[in-house]
């Protein structure tokens, strides 16, 4: 079992070769939660997430191990980025298989830090497999993401960091893929301050930490389509199953609309840009999932920010949507001069701003004489989007929230449009 020794000897090693990510103190999570809530921003580490922690550590330490052919991994984004990284630093050759369905942009991001990028396997599980016999069959040395006791040390550095800026920290926060991250933290916490409170935080479409505590042992759970991508893991670890089931307090499950929450507030609120997995603890603290006594320091690693963009902008626009914070919907109006600017003086009178109009006619089972616009409108938040939709509809226009609003009635189509 990695020893907080061992985490110290990665300290020592990792230093001046990774970033001593910044812990800040945010005053909106903190009165969000009634905790004293710190977000340790792995975000802005180099390659832009944790795992190059313990892909370093790995790496340099076995170092004089590793032939000619060099490293292979495999990942969805983030490890393959540390390994390339840590490759890099030590002056050997990388190799990363990465599913088949991994974005452009982190295939792009991968081998722009020099690695190789070879797309094989349907899920990562099928990709750790592949990678296993490349490493046998051209000589290389394979860096596993998380079942290894080197990088496990690598990424408990956090911990140590953690417990020097905030000595009184009384609980830790940490998203839980396969569990490296939260076993090195975990070991760390425990060594120096045994009383200290570690939650772990999962996806609810993958929830394999949560199914491997209730059965006793790892076991492999479906995993639905997440935007918390970079933890869903089918099956947790065989080496860190046993730490997290000894040192970890608790895991708790988040859904989907808490995630793409959290990353917009970390965005909004303390312009920092979170991928889903790293924005998870966060969903756990704002979505009361995570137990917490009233004033109490606790600290979120916010593990990643390695989001798509494409994937970035679905989730903004989500995002908004759901809190209240755009309107889309749809008006039938008379075909005539006033029609339209009426609509819109309702709207800019009671502040809404007006951010797209479409004006539809010759539309299917609507009469001539009418025509369908749809609007989106950014307004402040639930309670301004109903005074909204008060005004029109007291003003005579028949009001219909479209589908991408999320709000609407069943059997709320005009005319039976």
């Amino acid at each position: 079992m990695v020893t907080l020794a061992d985490i110290r000897a990665a300290a020592s090693l990792l230093e001046g070769k990774v970033i001593d990510t910044p812990l800040v103190h945010s005053p909106t999570f903190s009165s969000a939660t009634g905790a004293e809530v710190y977000l340790k921003l792995e975000c802005m580490q180099k390659a832009g997430s944790f795992k190059v922690r313990g892909a370093t550590c790995r790496i340099i330490s076995r170092r004089t191990d590793i032939g000619e052919g060099g490293v292979v991994a495999a990942s969805a984004g983030n490890h393959a980025q540390g390994v390339a990284v840590a490759a890099s630093l030590a002056g050997v050759p990388a190799t990363i298989v990465m599913p088949r369905w991994v974005s452009l942009s982190k295939q792009e991001a991968t081998t722009g830090y020099g690695a190789r990028v070879i797309l094989r396997g349907e899920s990562l599980e099928e990709s750790i497999e592949i990678a296993k016999k490349i490493a046998v069959d051209e000589g290389m040395t394979f860096i596993h993401p998380y079942d290894d006791d080197l990088v496990i040390a690598g990424q408990g550095t956090i911990g140590l960091e953690i417990l020097r800026d905030l000595p009184d920290v009384q609980h830790v926060v940490v998203p839980v893929g396969g569990g490296g991250l939260i076993s090195g933290i975990a070991i760390a916490l425990r060594g120096l301050k045994p009383g200290i409170s570690i939650t772990g935080v999962q996806s609810e479409a993958c929830p394999s930490a949560v199914e491997a505590l209730a059965a006793g042992f790892p076991v492999i759970v479906d995993a639905a389509p997440t935007v918390a991508d970079g933890i869903r893991v089918k099956r947790i670890g065989d080496i860190t199953f046993p730490i997290v089931r000894d040192l970890v307090d608790q895991v708790v499950l988040v859904d989907e609309e808490a995630i793409v929450n959290a990353i917009l507030q970390l965005l909004e609120r303390k312009k920092v840009l979170a991928e889903g997995a790293g924005a998870a603890p966060l969903a756990g603290i704002l979505q009361g999932k995570v137990r917490m006594a009233p004033g109490e320091k606790v600290v979120v690693v916010i593990s990643g920010g390695n989001v798509d963009t494409f994937l970035l902008e679905r989730i903004l626009k989500k995002g908004l949507y759901t809190s209240g914070r755009i309107l889309q919907a749809q008006v039938i109006l008379e075909e005539e001069g006033r029609s339209l600017p009426g609509l819109l003086d309702i709207v800019t009178s009671k502040g809404g701003v007006i951010s797209q109009i479409i004006q539809e006619r010759s539309v299917p089972g609507l009469p001539v004489h009418q025509m369908r616009v749809t609007l989106e409108l950014e307004v402040r938040g639930h309670p301004h989007r109903e005074e909204l939709i008060a005004a029109m509809r007291e003003a005579g226009y028949r009001f219909y929230p479209s589908p991408a609003d999320g709000r609407g009635q069943p059997g709320e189509n005009p005319r039976g449009l």
